[in-house]
């Protein structure tokens, strides 16, 4: 499917999606916001994709939310108040189900940041599984500074990121959370020289990545998410049932003859 803010190129089992509104820094208007869960929900539908990046064209990651968008969402005076107000709810509840749409994706999500990552670019890339940043880029909650609580998802994800003195920080704050002190705090997995060697270092992270067995990142993928959201016990236990319904399979036997071998097994792809 072709978008109109996203554009899609896949390679050997990974898909690059990258935002293209680079003449507004990639700000998120109301197209990116349909068009994104679209766009990673077909990726988890195909099985040729084992891996994502996602990265920005331009001079930066993104700008975050579009403000003509947000204008958009201001009540009209003359409608009730009540029913105003359940529009926006409705609203909200959809834009957070555009980054968690990268929560539910089997396949694990690379966030390649260059420039600025600001306001709903923290949503999106504290919705991925791993983040890697070229040098001078910077993150932003910047919702602080234009007098709202950030609410598509930074401010429930990030805790399980960063200490929670910094979280508190940056939210209440609103400063640069440079890349530096980004990757001494563990937020970045990586640092790469400028946006090209950031990009190219999350594909080749992604390649590794898509030649282990689907089925098996599929689970890790499952299994932390729950252990995130549930206590130990229910994790041992979440993960105890998934294995004993995944654990005996084709992927298992060609890991350990591959292993035995010393060579690479060759997985074939999750079923459509």
């Amino acid at each position: 499917m072709a978008y109109e803010t996203v554009q899609i190129h896949m390679e050997n089992g990974v898909a690059h999606l990258s935002m293209c509104r680079p003449e507004k820094a990639n700000a998120m208007g109301k197209a990116f916001w349909r068009e994104f869960p679209q766009a990673i929900d077909e990726l988890d539908a195909d099985p040729a994709v084992r891996a994502i990046v996602i990265s920005g064209q331009g001079k930066h990651f993104t700008a975050g939310i579009d403000l003509t968008m947000m204008y958009s969402l201001m009540p009209d005076p003359k409608q009730d108040a009540g029913r105003v107000r359940e529009k926006l709810r409705r609203t909200i509840l959809r834009m957070q189900d555009c980054f968690t749409s990268l929560d539910r994706c089997r396949k694990p999500s690379i966030a390649a940041v260059h420039g600025g990552c600001l306001g709903a670019g923290v949503d999106l890339v504290t919705a991925c599984d791993m983040r890697l940043a070229a040098k001078g880029s910077y993150f932003t909650v910047q919702e602080i500074n234009i007098g709202m609580v950030a609410d598509v998802g930074t401010l429930q994800r990030i805790g399980h990121l960063l200490p929670h003195g910094i979280v508190r920080e940056l939210a209440y704050t609103g400063r640069r959370f440079e890349v530096e002190e980004a990757r001494h705090f563990g937020f970045v997995n990586g640092v790469g020289a400028d946006r090209d060697d950031v990009i190219a270092k999350a594909l080749d992270m992604a390649a590794i990545v898509a030649r282990k067995s689907p089925l098996a990142i599929s689970g890790i993928k499952q299994v932390l998410n729950h252990a995130r959201d549930h206590s130990i016990a229910d994790g041992l236990d979440y993960v105890a049932a998934w294995n004993s319904g995944v654990l005996i399979s084709e992927d298992l036997m060609k890991g350990a003859q591959a292993a035995l071998q010393r060579k690479e097994a060759d997985f074939d792809d999750l079923l459509e």
